[in-house]
């Protein structure tokens, strides 16, 4: 008897793949939410989603696919809901400076290349410990050579610390939820020596892989202390300190960066070396081959060589996802199933998602299961395509190979790079053609090779031919990224263009009918609503010292220092690839015996110091439509003066955040980054109240009176 009608009988097979989709809409359904949910929301869910799994067991045939559906958003809604409130830690309340003692908990570098480092088991001084942060993050000036820094350690510095910062404009990243999720509570810097308290336990297995990762890095660089030594180190540590800042310009500019972050490429690579280096030397001798199961063997220490690399790297969160694909599609093969399909990156997705539900809305789990699909889709279609229409000569085979991998990767995670760091490569197939087949044959098996030789002493021949495989990849890149047009700057899109244009590729792929083609409509929507994606007339930061007015020639700004965060994200956003050294000549605001001038959207606009009398304020209010007060350090901020004006003082900024003015109807509107943020753990403050009905006389707009400041 028929369980499914058709076409849901043919659809059957192939629904697994779709278990993880829903219950990442349940996840990105609860980062849309503006407030968290109420427990009587959560329980309601919680009764719904056993009533749905009910359902799913005892119910119809025909309706269990989609109580199953529906079931797994309402658990996705949930199991990211209790992830966030278990991650729950303090988050400092105040700016710090003072004492900071902890223990080192990773080690890396800042995107200025700056030492960075991470603490936990904080103390603070005349801090109680219900208001000290689990975590901080502080950048360190310098390279500290009088103390050797190792994970464990316990240190002390003298260090300003503030609370994670929120989007620097309405709807832009928002640090203040990663931070979160990491548990970090402060992030600052530090201009004294670091000291260290008391040396990390030895018995600490993630002090082991750090003494190792470091012996690594000194030992390549002392070897080959120019870009290519750093190169390999960064492969065998995920340290790219060794790197010059030209050599990791060029490898952006020419979408190359992603070979140095130890990802899905690395882990397969070496995965795939190991197992296939060790299935072939097991067949060499006859004796043995016939009498075990030389696959799963093979499986079985590419699985033990994938866990080491995994704690040699560092252990980062692109890495842990890697590695749950790598393990999963490893410990198929051990159950003899098979390793790569669309059933296996199903499980390892829904694995991350559930140890990691907040890492749906990271670039890397993006970019990497898009690639994975697009991947294990096309060559499947190839496999399954009749013998006679993929036949190639067996020389050319390898080198077609490589060509579509790169093709297919290149085009599922071309989106999500370009939402993500605003920049779109013109020539990133080009580079990844020429780079692969050296990181595959050569970089990848030269890395295990080298960690085998290491027991002997033989490392260093093998090393040698790691560097020159790392040369031609450096020279690749800095080709690539010379050619004209070689990189092209991507509006940031709205928040609906990536869900959309996501499902609407999985539809293309996960649906084996003819209706999958209908995939097609929302994928052109995305593209279409990202192509006519608008951007702010005028942002002003959080702190109101700049501010940033489209112009004919792009954003200008208001100041040349102070915010160049805030600045430099703006111009990204646009699509702008100008520097902001050369952003800011741009011409948009005008002195005056006040401050300064401007037009935004065909209204005028004045920008004044705090520190003129409410009575001069007041009295500007009535001569331009929008009125900025920004802060100094002699005048914290004002309250918002009455007047005809749109006016965004200090204190409406300290309330609003990162602030975007637009045109709206014969006014201006305001809209803050708090606003799009609304009320979340995260935040630590309630949702902004409405503002009542304005007084007509008042130039239109709307500027939303903010909510209580947090406690603390």
């Amino acid at each position: 008897m028929r369980r499914f009608p058709d076409p849901l009988a043919r659809l059957h097979g192939h629904l697994f793949a779709w278990l993880p989709v829903f219950l990442g809409l349940g996840i990105g359904a609860y980062f849309a939410l503006h407030q968290e949910p109420s427990g009587l929301l959560l329980g309601t869910g919680l009764a719904a989603a056993l009533g749905l799994a009910l359902a799913w067991r005892i119910g119809p045939a025909v309706a269990r696919p989609f109580a199953l559906a529906a079931a797994l958003v309402v658990a996705g809604m949930l199991l990211v809901t209790t992830r966030a409130h278990l991650v729950q830690a303090p988050v400092l309340g105040f700016r710090y400076y003072g004492p900071v003692e902890g223990r080192v908990l990773l080690i890396d570098r800042s995107a200025s290349d700056q030492l960075r480092l991470t603490l936990d088991q904080i103390v603070l001084e005349r801090t109680s410990p219900t208001r000290t942060p689990a975590r901080v993050r502080i950048t360190v000036g310098g390279d500290q050579p009088h103390i050797a820094l190792e994970p464990g350690q316990r240190v002390m510095m003298t260090a300003f610390l503030s609370p994670p910062d929120g989007p620097v404009e309405p709807g832009g990243f928002d640090f203040q939820r990663m931070a979160w999720f990491l548990r970090l509570g402060a992030v600052g810097f530090s201009r004294s020596p670091v000291m260290a308290l008391a040396p990390a336990d030895p018995g600490q297995v993630g002090l082991v892989f750090a003494r190792a990762r470091q012996g690594i890095s000194d030992a390549v660089r002392r070897r080959f202390p120019d870009d290519a030594g750093g190169f390999v180190t960064a492969i065998l540590t995920n340290d790219i300190s060794g790197l010059s800042p030209d050599a990791l310009d060029s490898l952006r500019a020419s979408n190359l960066a992603h070979v140095l972050s130890i990802s899905g490429l690395h882990m397969s690579l070496l995965a795939a070396f190991v197992f296939a280096a060790l299935r072939s030397g097991i067949a060499l001798i006859p004796v043995v081959a016939l009498r075990v199961s030389s696959k799963k063997i093979a499986a079985l220490v590419a699985l033990v060589a994938s866990a080491g690399y995994f704690g040699l790297s560092g252990g980062a969160v692109a890495t842990q996802r890697s590695f749950v694909m790598i393990a999963v599609m490893l410990v198929a093969v051990l159950v003899d199933r098979r390793a790569i399909s669309l059933r296996t990156v199903a499980i390892a997705a829904l694995i991350v998602l559930v140890l990691q539900p907040e890492s749906l809305l990271q670039p890397g789990f993006q970019m990497s299961f898009a690639a994975t699909v697009a991947l294990v889709a096309a060559f499947g279609g190839l496999r399954d395509l009749p013998e006679d229409r993929w036949r190639l000569p067996g020389w050319l085979r390898p080198v077609a190979s490589v060509a579509l991998a790169s093709a297919v990767a290149g085009a599922a995670t071309a989106p999500y790079g370009a939402a993500a760091f605003n920049k779109l490569s013109g020539y990133g197939l080009l580079a990844n053609m020429l780079v692969e087949p050296v990181m595959a044959l050569v970089v990848m098996p030269g890395a295990v090779i080298a960690a085998v030789a290491s027991v002997i002493g033989l490392a260093d021949p093998v090393l040698w031919v790691m560097v020159q495989g790392a040369r031609w990849i450096l020279a690749v890149s800095d080709f690539v990224a010379g050619l004209g047009g070689a990189v092209a700057g991507v509006v940031a899109p709205s928040p609906v263009v990536i869900p959309l244009m996501t499902l609407g590729g999985l539809w293309l792929v996960l649906i084996p009918l003819r209706a999958r083609w209908a995939g097609l409509l929302p994928v052109v929507a995305a593209l279409a609503l990202w192509a006519i994606a608008p951007r702010p007339a005028l942002l002003i930061s959080g702190d109101g010292v700049v501010a940033g007015l489209m112009t004919p020639e792009g954003r200008a700004f208001s100041a040349t220092k102070g915010a160049k965060f805030a600045a430099t994200n703006w111009l990204e956003n646009d699509g702008d690839l100008t520097l902001l050294k050369l952003a800011t000549r741009r011409t948009g605001f005008s002195e005056t015996a006040d401050g300064l001038a401007f037009v935004v959207a065909g209204h005028k606009g004045l920008m004044v110091s705090a520190d003129l009398t409410e009575e001069r304020i007041g009295g500007l209010c009535g001569q331009t439509d929008l009125l900025i007060v920004y802060p100094t350090d002699a005048t914290p901020g004002i309250a918002a003066v009455a007047g005809p004006c749109l006016m965004v003082s200090p204190d409406l900024l300290r309330q609003m955040g990162a602030v975007a003015v637009s045109a709206a109807g014969d006014g201006l509107a305001l809209k803050g980054a708090r606003q799009t943020q609304g009320a979340r753990l995260w935040t630590g403050r309630p949702a902004p109240v409405p503002k009542p009905k304005p007084d007509p006389e008042v130039a239109s707009g709307e500027a939303v009176p903010a909510a209580e400041p947090p406690p603390g």
